[in-house]
């Protein structure tokens, strides 16, 4: 999440949610049975329509929820356990009541649009403070259900069309069409350079997600711009490490390393850089986020679940030579277009004493803010992949992704 004020705020009524639990003709699911596909799977069809995407039968699976704009909700390995990865947001899930400013659905891969914040701000009224009381995620990505435009059985397309108007009262209109396509076994190996091992289970999948400028007049920096902005919300542990790689070189050519500065400072204890990766916290304990620039970011990051033997990869599509990214800050900005290109957030209570919105942690990329000519279309890609082994084999993938080995992973924070 971006925004640090909506956590103050929101926390308390998903307590509420949550003690209130499914509705009375559903049947509850217990402590003991989370976190399994199969249980997460019935959660949802209990409250919603689901599509499953499959290739194999016992292979990975995803399920996606058309009703929540086309989410990834969560998916799943196969075998025996049935791991499930995505973090449900059940509390809002099972109450079927719109909640204010933003909808907790959950999901491993959302659709939203930037920025969220400042002059151009998507999420503001003309005119309104920048405070949790004014802000609110559009209706079109936040809580309308999105339309089936096709689907096979790897694979469902969806089409949105959405009238917006950001801060500074420009009318945005937007076509989007959004594929969630699982990845074949020889696409796996052919986008990560690395090949799995045969003791590795392994569910990849992808959204491509196609923006159309459909209004009359192009979309100008002096107007305002829009990026894609995919994030992914994942189970936590205590045992969880995310790698962010990075460009390293000199501040004085790349700028700083890492943007830490979303939520206050991050504790040593909780980020280590260490050419040429960023380790950070995955534990749900800690609210926190971290932001690359498009100096320093690469198209991929991860997270390593040491207790799970799970490693997670992301990837996206990384334009060469783009500079401008759309920020997000809460405030009217000197610097619009100097936005982070991928970030990484941690769940944890706001203030003592007040419960966590997750707990979860995500990973988020972001297109180029948007120049589009009407008729202009654009395409970001956000690639999901979730391996399952022994480490001796995820650390050659784990090596040729994020540079960095498996053990460092799991004792970064030892």
């Amino acid at each position: 999440m971006d925004s640090a004020p909506f956590f103050r705020s929101i926390a308390c009524a998903l307590v509420s949610l949550a003690i209130a639990g499914c509705s009375p003709a559903s049947t509850p699911v217990t402590q003991a049975n989370l976190g399994q596909f199969d249980s997460d799977l019935a959660f949802l069809r209990q409250h919603t329509g689901v599509v499953v995407l499959s290739g194999s039968p016992g292979a990975g699976q995803v399920a996606v929820a058309p009703a929540y704009q086309g989410r990834v909700m969560t998916s799943t390995t196969g075998g025996t356990d049935a791991p499930s990865f995505g973090w449900l947001g059940r509390a809002a899930i099972a109450s079927g009541e719109r909640q204010p400013h933003m909808n907790v659905f959950g999901g491993e891969d959302r659709f939203w649009l930037g920025p969220e914040g400042g002059q151009y701000a998507l999420y503001f009224k003309p005119g309104d403070p920048f405070d949790l009381d004014h802000w609110q995620v559009p209706e079109a990505f936040d809580w309308t259900a999105w339309e089936i435009a096709s689907q096979s059985p790897a694979s469902v397309s969806f089409r949105k069309r959405m009238a917006l108007a950001n801060y500074s009262g420009t009318a945005l209109n937007i076509d989007v069409d959004r594929t969630v396509r699982l990845l074949t076994e020889a696409e796996i190996p052919a986008r990560l350079g690395e090949a799995p091992g045969s003791a590795v289970r392994v569910v990849a999948f992808e959204s491509s997600n196609t923006v159309t400028n459909t209004g009359g007049v192009g979309w100008t920096p002096k107007s305002g711009l829009v990026s894609v902005w995919i994030l992914g919300m994942f189970n936590p542990s205590p045992a969880t490490t995310i790698a962010l790689p990075y460009t390293p070189g000199p501040e004085s050519t790349f700028g700083p390393i890492v943007n830490d500065a979303y939520f206050g400072k991050v504790p040593a204890d909780r980020l280590i850089v260490k050419e040429p990766v960023i380790f950070f916290r995955g534990d749900g304990q800690f609210r926190s986020k971290i932001g690359l620039s498009p100096q320093r970011a690469l198209p991929v990051a991860g997270s390593y679940d040491a207790s799970g033997h799970v490693l997670t990869l992301v990837q996206y599509t990384r334009p060469a030579g783009a500079l401008n990214y759309v920020n997000s800050m809460w405030e009217i900005q000197r610097e619009p277009y100097k936005g982070d290109v991928i970030n990484s957030y941690n769940d944890g209570p706001p203030a003592p004493g007040k419960a966590p919105l997750g707990p979860f942690y995500e990973l988020e990329t972001s297109s180029p803010a948007l120049s589009l000519a009407p008729g202009e279309r654009y395409a970001h890609v956000h690639r999901t992949f979730h391996f399952v082994g022994p480490d001796a084999e995820l650390d050659r993938i784990a090596r040729a992704t994020l540079k960095v080995s498996i053990e460092d992973l799991a004792g970064a924070f030892r």
